[in-house]
C-alpha cells in the first residue's frame, strides 16, 4: 500500500498568497441538465456514446459545459493523461497524451493556471516547467506506486554503490528524486535516453521492469533499481495474453513497457501510451488487446470506431482519485496548488530539461 503523495510545499521561505487568494474564487455554476444544455452537448455525445452509458450522460454534461466556460474565464488549461476517463479526456482536456507529451505541452503551455488531470509527480513536472504558473491537481491523493517506490535517499544509497554511474530517472518520481538524478525518460523515450549519456552502465530508476526492457533494447548495461514497479502493469502476465489469444482468433497485441519482460515478448508490439495509440492507427486491426490501463482502450476506441477492443481491465486507482467534479471544484476554489521547494525545483527542473531538449 502507497502512502499519500506528501502535501505542496511552498514555493517560498515567506509565506506567499493562495491560489485563491491571488486568482478569486468564483460562484459555483449551475449543474442543471436542462433542454439547452443538452442540447449544446449533443454533438459531444455522439462523439462518445460508444463509451458513456446514456443513463451517465445527464451528470456528466452539466459538468463539461462549466468547466469548459471556467476554463475561458481562468485562462486554464488541462493536461489529461491518456488513461484518465472519457468524460475528461474527449469532454474537458485541452491537451492529452503521454508523460512525455504532457511535459512538452506542460513547458508551452500559453495559461495563467494549468489543471493536471494525472498523477501528482505529472503536476510537479508541470510546475518544474512552468515555476511562474499556477498548477492545481483536483485530488492531491492522486499519487503513484512507481513514485512512491523511491526517495531521495534511495538514489543517494544508489550513488555511493554504484560511484560514477549516471542515473536515469523514468517521469513517475517526485520531484525530490529527479533532484538527485542525471536526466529523466519517460517509456517512450528510455531506450534513446540512456544511449544518450554515453556510458558503458547505466542505472535506471525506479521501474524494475522498464529497465528490463530497455536491457533488451541496447548494447548499454541498465541496472534496474529492484523494489520499483508499477502495481498495476505487473499484474498482466504472459498466461493471460495467451489465453485471450486462444478465444479471439485473429487478436493483436500491444503492451506497455511497464508490464513484465514475459509479457512484451507474448506482445505483437510493445510501446508507451503515444505509441501504443500510433500502432493502432497505423495498423488498424481488427481486433486488438491494449496491455495497460483499462482507460485507455475507451479513448482509444473513440478514435478508431472500426477496430475492436478486447479490454482486460486493470485500473489505476490512483488517477481514478480525478473526476469532472474535483476538476470543476479546483477551477471554482483554486483548491491544491502544487508547488516544489526552490531547492529541489532547480536540479529537478534540469533534468526534466534536459530530457525535453533532446527532442526524441
Amino acid at each position: 500500500m502507497m502512502n499519500t503523495p506528501p502535501a505542496p510545499s511552498s514555493d517560498s521561505a515567506t509565506a506567499r498568497p493562495s491560489a485563491a487568494e491571488r486568482h478569486g474564487v468564483l460562484d459555483m455554476p449551475s449543474l442543471e441538465y436542462t433542454d439547452e444544455v443538452a442540447r449544446e452537448m449533443a454533438p459531444l455525445y455522439a462523439k462518445v456514446e460508444k463509451v458513456i452509458p446514456p443513463i451517465e450522460w445527464p451528470f456528466f454534461a452539466p459538468l463539461i459545459k462549466a468547466i469548459n466556460e471556467l476554463k475561458v474565464k481562468r485562462n486554464a488549461v488541462i493536461l489529461a493523461h491518456n488513461y484518465m476517463t472519457p468524460e475528461i479526456y474527449h469532454g474537458v482536456a485541452d491537451f492529452v497524451g503521454d508523460s512525455l507529451q504532457l511535459a512538452r505541452e506542460a513547458a508551452a503551455a500559453d495559461a495563467d493556471i494549468i489543471v493536471q488531470a494525472g498523477v501528482h509527480f505529472m503536476a510537479e513536472t508541470a510546475k518544474l516547467l512552468n515555476p511562474d504558473k499556477t498548477v492545481l491537481i483536483p485530488d492531491t491523493e492522486a499519487g503513484c506506486s512507481l513514485a512512491e517506490s523511491i526517495t531521495a535517499a534511495d538514489v543517494h544509497r544508489l550513488r555511493r554503490e554504484y560511484p560514477g554511474v549516471p542515473i536515469v530517472t523514468y517521469v513517475n518520481t517526485s520531484a525530490a528524486v529527479k533532484a538527485e538524478c542525471d536526466i529523466c525518460c519517460t517509456s517512450a523515450n528510455a531506450v534513446q535516453v540512456v544511449e544518450s549519456l554515453g556510458a558503458r552502465k547505466v542505472l535506471l530508476v525506479p521501474d524494475r521492469f522498464l529497465a528490463a526492457n530497455v536491457n533488451n533494447q541496447t548494447d548499454v548495461e541498465v541496472i534496474p533499481y529492484q523494489p520499483g514497479r508499477c502495481e498495476v502493469h505487473e499484474r498482466f502476465t504472459a498466461e493471460e495474453l495467451n489465453d485471450y489469444r486462444a478465444a479471439h482468433e485473429g487478436l493483436k497485441i500491444i503492451a506497455h513497457p511497464e508490464c513484465t519482460p514475459d509479457v512484451l515478448k507474448a506482445a505483437d508490439y510493445a510501446g508507451s501510451t503515444s505509441g501504443m495509440i500510433k500502432w493502432v492507427q497505423d495498423n488498424a486491426p481488427e481486433k486488438v488487446m491494449m496491455v495497460t490501463e483499462c482507460s485507455m482502450s475507451d479513448n482509444v476506441a473513440v478514435e478508431n470506431p472500426g477496430v475492436d477492443f478486447i479490454r482486460p481491465c486493470n485500473l489505476c486507482p490512483y488517477m481514478k482519485k480525478i473526476s469532472l467534479g474535483n476538476i470543476l471544484d479546483s477551477l471554482v476554489f483554486m483548491k491544491h496548488e502544487v508547488t516544489v521547494d526552490p531547492k529541489i525545483a532547480g536540479p529537478a527542473r534540469k533534468a526534466v530539461e534536459r530530457m525535453v531538449q533532446l527532442n526524441i
